[in-house]
């Protein structure tokens, strides 16, 4: 049996993550991940997990920076459902976000940053 309290939990985090699906923050994966790091604009990713209380502490602050900084594209991963990207780039502790630019990896920072860190990041690659 349910409690009532967690089923409203539930349904809560469910709405709140399609309202972001439709915010326009793309979730890449191993088949679509190349393609969503090309081209010139730079590309900062967040990689995270539902499980991690950071990942879901840094969210909102990734959003407003994803709206603030209209000349830097960015992406979340979900480290659980892409393992092969996570590997590919030794994502070993998350939240880590990862800066591409021209399909290649050029700055990374890990762990909750906060909103100066994210800031530091989206305004270093937006020139």
């Amino acid at each position: 049996m349910v409690d009532e309290e967690i089923e409203k939990i539930m349904k809560k985090k469910l709405a709140e993550m399609a309202s972001r699906k439709e915010q326009g923050i793309p979730e890449l994966n191993d088949l679509t991940f190349d393609k969503g790091i090309a081209g010139n604009t730079p590309v900062i990713v967040d990689f995270w997990a539902t499980w991690c209380g950071p990942c879901q502490f840094m969210l909102p602050i990734f959003e407003r920076m994803a709206k603030k900084y209209k000349n830097v594209r960015f992406a979340r991963v979900n480290v659980d459902e892409a393992q092969g990207i996570s590997q590919r780039y030794q994502v070993y502790a998350i939240p880590t976000f990862l800066v591409f630019k021209e399909g290649q990896l050029v700055d990374k920072a890990v762990g909750a940053v906060g909103e100066p860190g994210l800031h530091m990041l989206a305004q270093r690659y937006s020139q």
